[in-house]
């Protein structure tokens, strides 16, 4: 059965603390959504081995800055390249629609119902360091939660909304919609079937 992945991760440091080296940041958690059985589930960095077969398998794999952050820093675990698979990358979309890009929070306040970001990266951080799995993998969930909505909305209404420097609510279009022939997320053809960690 094809399926659609959501998916976030948080750090166990920060860009400041590794001179913006990205080949030093940590995983400390990775959430994702499964469209196929309508689940959440979280992987700590020592489970990310489990991870990778469902990113392989997925039809297309959506995150928010996830082509210049999440995938780069996953892309310090994998045996080959993240962003060769299917990929969305939903503030590439926002950025080509307004020629800014906006934080997954600004867009989730003006377009979805009641919806605010519980924490932030930093925030997880401290919690990586006070042993505070747990809470990191609630944040991580609730993000991807955000994000699948904000997909979901997107997809079906072809719009999302933010809110100018006046505080005016506007709308702006978006296309999610599948292609024929599946794109990373800068639109250049997608790798389909890449298996570097399933039997062959």
């Amino acid at each position: 059965m094809s399926y659609e992945v959501v998916f976030d991760i948080e750090t166990q440091n920060t860009f400041a603390e590794v001179d913006n080296d990205f080949k030093k940041l940590k995983v400390s958690v990775i959430s994702l959504y499964r469209s196929d059985t309508d689940s959440y589930h979280s992987f700590l960095e020592s489970e990310l081995n489990q991870v990778w077969p469902i990113l392989e398998k997925a039809e297309r794999i959506i995150g928010f800055n996830s082509e210049h952050f999440d995938l780069p820093v996953l892309n310090n675990y994998y045996l080959g390249d993240l962003l060769l698979l299917p990929h969305l990358d939903l503030i590439v979309k926002v950025k080509e629609s307004l020629g800014i890009r906006l934080k997954l929070a600004s867009i989730a306040e003006a377009t979805l119902d009641n919806v605010t970001k519980s924490a932030d990266g930093l925030q997880a951080v401290r919690w990586w360091r006070e042993g505070k799995v747990d809470e990191i993998k609630k944040y991580c969930e609730q993000d991807v939660k955000v994000t699948k909505d904000i997909y979901d909305f997107g997809r079906e209404h072809k719009q999302l909304f933010y809110k100018n420097l006046t505080g005016e609510v506007l709308p702006f279009a978006v296309n999610f919609d599948k292609t024929e022939k599946p794109v990373t997320a800068n639109g250049s053809p997608a790798i389909k079937n890449i298996n570097y960690t399933l039997p062959f």
